[in-house]
């Protein structure tokens, strides 16, 4: 018996050893993780980049290892990309981070700018990635269908606020426009100025108004690409795994043999960085459409006309594969820390109030299932970029929804869909005021 239990042991802790998270085995991870937790604890956590990325990342690891393993999450819910987000949100709702802590992470985050880092490296690696003729034939055709799910959403929560008692143009303007505009900064803060010089009203009244719908709507999002990625999995006519369109056999690369190289990386990084540049130059002078819109269409017409050498197009993706492999869970980590406030969700939880939200990302899911099925999509990918991605927090937003649904290669797509969507959300609500109040 002592030796069966002996060899029962010896087999749990062999087990427990060989596991391992972003390549490194549990038990070293492990003192890695209690270490930070103790660092923080004691207040002797460096700050800047050093201080916000040990948490980032060592949190990002372990909790994305949780999300891909637990039945329930992993299975319907998003796994990985759930856990990362949710679970670091909760940690900063029961005070569990130091301020200074969570002050740093959004730091990070957002001033010192590696969303914009990341995002810039994906937009650049995935595009110049992507098979010419692919890009040229799907982006025609999707911000179409993008428009026409906003629209068919906004025309069912309107008729759903008049049924509910809440108002056809309350459950629009308050809930739906907020919803679809692009986010915090690009959206709900400039919506909410719009309004209070409409209406003559204090912003902070209006914004504390719009904050939980694009809240909420952004949960909502990320837990439909989850549902939607596992509806794809049992019926595969639907979904095309990662590709957008139809009738082109071949994935999204244009699978030329691409080695990995130190030098070629720098170039991705130099590469991505400048057309982020460009873009933000562009917006200075055009600023209703945001940077990220214009960096998407410069890199999208340079891969349509062929100016850009081959070797830099490899190195953008080999860029781009390196920062999603080894930072999308660390920024979903921060994305939990500064970005999502669970008071304010909390607070929202009224049953009519949460059926609109879901009126607006059932409705966009719907809209945009339909409607990239008629024009050649796969209706889960479809579902997921034209619809979904028009209902979350921005560039934030995205990667979450396609790290939920496992689809990270259409951020190029989720992007047109959040910030050029969005920018024409705006103006559709600089209207909609005049005639609606």
């Amino acid at each position: 018996m002592d030796s069966k239990n002996q060899v029962k042991q010896m087999s749990f802790l062999e087990k427990f050893i060989s596991i391992e998270i972003t390549g490194i085995s549990l038990p070293f991870y492990l003192v890695i993780t209690a270490i930070v937790c103790i660092m923080m604890s004691l207040g002797w956590l460096p700050g800047g980049m050093i201080g916000a990325l040990a948490v980032m990342m060592v949190f990002g690891g372990l909790f994305n290892a949780i999300g891909n393993n637990t039945p329930i999450l992993k299975t319907y819910l998003g796994g990985g990309a759930i856990a990362c987000i949710f679970i670091s949100a909760f940690l900063v709702f029961f005070q569990l981070i130091p301020a200074p802590v969570i002050e740093n992470v959004d730091t990070f985050m957002n001033k010192t700018g590696f969303l914009n880092f990341y995002i810039a490296a994906l937009i650049t690696g995935s595009i110049l990635g992507m098979n010419r003729k692919l890009l040229l034939n799907a982006a025609i055709r999707f911000l179409p269908v993008a428009l026409c799910s906003m629209a068919f959403a906004i025309i069912l929560v309107g008729l759903f606020g008049v049924i509910t008692g809440y108002g056809f143009i309350d459950a629009i303007m308050y809930i739906a426009i907020p919803m679809m505009g692009g986010g915090m900064g690009a959206g709900v803060v400039p919506l909410s100025g719009m309004y209070a010089d409409a209406l003559n009203q204090d912003s902070a009244v209006i914004i504390s108004r719009m904050i939980p719908a694009s809240t909420l709507g952004n949960v909502m999002a990320i837990i439909g690409a989850g549902l939607l990625a596992r509806i794809g999995e049992a019926k595969p006519s639907l979904s095309g795994n990662g590709k957008l369109m139809k009738k082109d056999p071949s994935d999204m690369s244009e699978n030329k043999e691409n080695k990995p190289n130190i030098q070629m990386l720098g170039i991705g990084i130099v590469l991505s960085i400048f057309f982020f540049l460009a873009g933000t130059i562009i917006n200075k002078f055009v600023p209703t459409i945001h940077a990220y819109a214009w960096m998407i269409i410069l890199v999208a017409v340079s891969k349509a006309v062929g100016i850009i050498p081959e070797k830099f197009e490899k190195s953008a993706q080999q860029w781009s594969q390196f920062v999603m492999g080894n930072w999308t869970s660390a920024l979903l980590v921060g994305i939990g820390i500064s970005m999502i406030d669970l008071h304010a969700v909390a607070a929202s939880l009224s049953p009519i109030y949460l059926l609109l939200v879901a009126v607006v990302v059932g409705g966009v899911v719907l809209g945009a299932g339909l409607g990239g099925y008629f024009v050649g999509f796969y209706p889960i990918e479809s579902s997921i970029t034209a619809g979904l991605c028009t209902t979350n927090m921005g560039g934030t937003g995205d990667i979450a929804v396609l790290s939920a649904a496992k689809r990270m290669e259409l951020l190029p797509f989720a992007q047109i869909a959040t910030r050029i969507c969005g920018a024409l959300i705006l103006v559709l609500a600089s209207i909609l005021i005049k005639i609606l109040f």
